[in-house]
């Protein structure tokens, strides 16, 4: 093939939307996985997670939000994170803070070359709208030296892409490991300790909190009727926004995985150390970020049975992880108890009889 001919293929196929690669740093951006629930009430004291990856963090309002996944949909995508304001807290402290949160691990950043003379522009897009105009703040914050870089973004009451390039930045290197490196704040809500000083757009500087938030900002809990729409969410190395690089919901599963998992009881094998108690594995799908930081069991426990050769006795106590003794990132031994009944050193199997009607599930978390 000519070179022209090689030039005009690429210039196709940039028109065709089908650039290859992996570009997006961000997973979940379409917001297609929610293994938490599609909805959560009453926001605002603390950071709360529900769609995988995404969280939304407050303190020191009175302000309130329902946080949901909606099927809005809108040129090529099928869902969007959406917040409502059920509460309004029209009587800003100094103090109070809202916003969307994301956070990436050093190790997933190395590319952007940050503290070299090197360093790389990245560029964040994504789609918003809202019930009425507004100006909110996207900030990134460099965890591991305490700097910051932020711009100003509009909104309006129809889905529009919002395209900003961030500079290089020559100081302070990412660490390159599995930790927290840098967090992406979506700023809804900002109280005078962090819209006090002279705002500078899209400059890199050591963190002063009076500087975060852009002076345009507007407040998402001024009112009950304000909403915040946001998908397609992509951050990508260099100065330019490709078209959202759009994965398969099992891609996406997968990715999140690593940091949060949810397993449904149906069958679990493992055997019995006392005439009471099972100890059965959980192997993970894929091998999470560290060992699982935190467990919760949802059902109802008598809706799981033992099955002990012929005898199938049903599980007086929700199933137990101890933490941090028999987890891995790999995998788990979990302990299911009953009243009696069970032979010591006999083979067992944890399940649920009724699996299809009275869901009982497990959920491992090992976010940054």
């Amino acid at each position: 093939m000519s070179k022209a001919a090689e030039l005009a293929k690429i210039g196709e196929v940039t028109t065709n939307s089908q650039i290859g690669g992996r570009r997006n740093i961000v997973i979940n951006g379409a917001m297609q996985v929610a293994q938490r629930g599609t909805s959560a009430t009453g926001l605002g004291a603390e950071t709360s997670l529900l769609l995988d990856r995404f969280s939304f963090g407050a303190g020191a309002t009175a302000g309130r939000a329902t946080m949901s996944q909606v099927a809005d949909v809108h040129d090529g995508f099928a869902n969007a994170l959406k917040l409502d304001c059920t509460t309004a807290d029209t009587s800003i402290a100094a103090n109070e803070q809202a916003y969307v949160i994301y956070k990436f691990e050093g190790q997933e950043l190395q590319q952007l070359k940050k503290g070299t003379s090197g360093a790389e522009k990245m560029t964040l897009s994504f789609y918003v709208k809202g019930n009425a105009a507004a100006t909110y703040t996207a900030e990134f914050y460099d965890a591991d030296n305490n700097r910051h870089i932020a711009q100003e973004f509009s909104v309006g009451t129809d889905w529009s892409r919002i395209t900003l390039t961030y500079v290089g930045d020559t100081t302070g290197a990412y660490d390159d490991d599995n930790a927290l490196s840098l967090y992406l704040f979506i700023w809804l809500h900002a109280g005078s300790n962090f819209t006090s000083g002279t705002f500078v757009s899209n400059t890199w500087a050591s963190v002063s909190n009076t500087i975060r938030v852009g002076d345009n900002q507007t407040s998402f809990f001024d009112s009950t009727n304000r909403t915040f729409f946001i998908t397609g969410v992509q951050m990508e190395v260099g100065s330019v926004a490709t078209p959202f690089e759009h994965r398969s919901f099992g891609e996406e599963l997968a990715l999140g995985q690593r940091y949060f998992y949810r397993h449904t009881i149906s069958y679990l094998s493992g055997y019995c150390p006392t005439t009471t108690r099972a100890d059965v594995a959980l192997q993970f799908p894929c091998e999470m970020r560290i060992a699982p930081t935190a467990f919760t069991a949802v059902g109802t426990a008598s809706h799981l049975s033992i099955q002990n050769e012929a005898t199938a006795t049903a599980c007086n106590n929700a199933p137990v992880v101890n933490l941090p003794d028999n987890v891995t990132s790999s995998g788990i031994r979990m302990i299911a108890s009953v009243g009696s009944g069970l032979t010591v050193g006999n083979g067992v199997i944890l399940y649920n009889p009724d699996a299809g009607t009275n869901d009982y599930h497990v959920t491992f978390s090992s976010e940054l």
